[in-house]
């Protein structure tokens, strides 16, 4: 499945940025065994309002055992296709994002470590502590990737 997220670069100057290198609109995606998985969901607002711009607005889709990524924002389009689709991050860059993208914390990222995250509790108090397979969720999702870690990185 692909979530293809909107493009306005004259509402969003960020898409169209000299310093941007991505190539515009932002597609995301998912296995259809990750997206119709109990925890994910649709986000159509926070905390009794709708969603706003930065939290994805109108809608916006939540993988909590991603750590944040695969969870496009401000999403026009969703497509099924048979063959895995294209996803924005790791065709920019596929020797640092897998496209699954799972963080695994014994497998580190080729420029930094995944052993380990900041936990914002609130203002000014942010603690590091390690960082859990699935983001915690592993008895729920782990089944989702048989086999050798590597491959679903």
């Amino acid at each position: 499945m692909a979530f293809t997220s909107v493009l306005r670069p004259e509402e969003m100057p960020g898409q169209a940025s000299p310093f941007s290198s991505l190539d515009w609109p932002y597609v995301e995606a998912l296995t259809i065994e990750e997206a119709v998985h109990p925890l994910s969901f649709a986000t159509f607002g926070v905390y009794g309002d709708q969603n706003l711009p930065q939290n994805g607005m109108p809608f916006r889709i939540t993988v909590p055992w991603k750590y944040g990524f695969k969870s496009a924002k401000f999403i026009v389009r969703i497509t099924f296709t048979e063959e895995r689709p294209a996803a924005t991050w790791h065709l920019e860059a596929p020797g640092e994002y897998g496209w699954y993208s799972n963080v695994y914390p014994s497998i580190s990222h080729p420029r930094w470590s995944q052993a380990t995250e900041r936990r914002i509790w609130g203002e000014g108090d942010i603690e590091r502590i390690p960082s859990r397979p699935y983001n915690g969720y592993g008895d729920h999702v782990a089944h989702l990737y048989p086999g050798s870690k590597q491959q679903y990185r």
